[in-house]
């Protein structure tokens, strides 16, 4: 039987403000990067649907470059290949760029899916009363692909959350960063990574279920 002396020298008790600020970092960084690869998704999705001369191309190359490459290639690229080259970014900044872009590029195709996913007789009712091509996107087809969208897009999210552990690598103190250096420095290897998996466990679930609503709440009756 644990006695209170016992649970009190658990490592999360013992080293709660450590890990407490790394999990701060971690949260910081994956709603960063959540939030703007949302917003770099659907603004690419939209770029390519509505056939935006030369940016579109652009959108699709950066789209190819970002998911045929290895995250963590891409961060080390920000950090160290990028200062030599006279763009010199901090850990923080290295991490929030990255997970936007790598979640962004992601998000560009779950968000084109959707788009396309949008069946013809919404568009030529649009068209039927008088919508421009533009006004078309904004009103009709945006909001129907933007709630097809949202399974594919919540699988993205929650692989942006966990791939903020990768930012270790640069040395950024987020929550995994921060078990490894406890770990080093107690040897109390076993709890500390049991606790770290359950941390990301409960956020994937909060996440998930969050995304899980937001689908229910928006879902569309009738089918496309």
């Amino acid at each position: 039987m644990m006695t209170p002396a016992a649970f009190t020298n658990l490592a999360a008790f013992e080293y709660a403000d450590v890990l407490w600020t790394g999990l701060l970092m971690t949260l910081q960084i994956s709603l960063i990067g959540m939030a703007g690869s949302v917003v770099v998704g659907l603004a690419g999705a939209a770029a390519i649907t509505l056939r935006v001369p030369v940016l579109s191309q652009a959108i699709r190359m950066y789209v190819e470059i970002i998911r045929n490459t290895p995250l963590l290639v891409q961060v080390f690229f920000l950090f160290f290949v990028a200062p030599p080259l006279g763009l010199t970014l901090s850990a923080y900044a290295v991490g929030c760029i990255s997970l936007i872009a790598w979640g962004g590029a992601y998000n560009v195709e779950n968000f084109r899916a959707g788009l396309d996913a949008v069946g013809p007789r919404y568009q030529e009712g649009a068209r039927a009363l008088g919508f421009s091509r533009f006004r078309t996107f904004v009103h009709v087809t945006a909001p129907i692909g933007v709630r097809l969208s949202i399974p594919g897009l919540t699988n993205t999210l929650i692989s942006v959350l966990k791939n903020s552990a990768l930012m270790l690598g640069i040395g950024l103190a987020e929550l995994t960063f921060v078990v490894q250096k406890l770990s080093a420095d107690t040897f109390r290897t076993v709890e500390l990574y049991v606790l770290l998996g359950v941390v990301y466990l409960v956020l994937v679930l909060l996440l998930s279920s969050f995304m899980h609503l937001i689908g229910r709440r928006y879902a569309l009756a009738g089918g496309v």
